[in-house]
């Protein structure tokens, strides 16, 4: 599996939002804060905010914040509204396109492994919170 920017971009900036304590925080601070661009991040937000992971409020304090508790927000949910699934392989999805060939499927010595490596690495991110995250980050300051 491979993060790609949008995934790594997206965990940071939820963990600004995260640490930013319930107030409202605007794409301009949360893009100089990270490094990131202001056109890059107003697209990320847009999928976590139609996944009610985030919301936007108006007004001259206005801005975003999340939209739950962060203690109940986790890694694996923001990758997979910003990356898609997040299988290994096509084949554990039901969706194999990628010329496996079904036929081979039931007798694929490999799919074990894709199957554990999705399972082990699905586990891992949903047992990460984003009040876990900003934890770590409070400790490295």
């Amino acid at each position: 599996m491979k993060i790609s920017t949008r995934g790594r971009y997206g965990i940071r900036a939820m963990v600004d939002l995260a640490s930013n304590n319930g107030k409202c925080k605007s794409i301009r601070s949360i893009a100089k804060s990270q490094g990131l661009s202001e056109t890059y991040l107003e697209q990320l937000f847009m999928p976590l905010k139609r996944a009610g992971l985030i919301e936007s409020i108006r007004g001259a304090q206005g801005g975003y914040r999340l939209n739950r508790p962060m203690e109940e927000i986790t890694a694996g949910e923001i990758l997979e509204v910003l990356e898609g699934s997040l299988y290994p392989t096509e084949c554990l999805s039901g969706h194999d396109d990628s010329g496996c060939g079904s036929h081979y499927c039931d007798t694929c010595v490999a799919k074990r492994l894709w199957a554990t490596l999705y399972k082990q690495s699905s586990d891992l991110l949903e047992s990460v919170t984003l009040a876990d995250m900003v934890s770590d980050l409070e400790n490295i300051k």
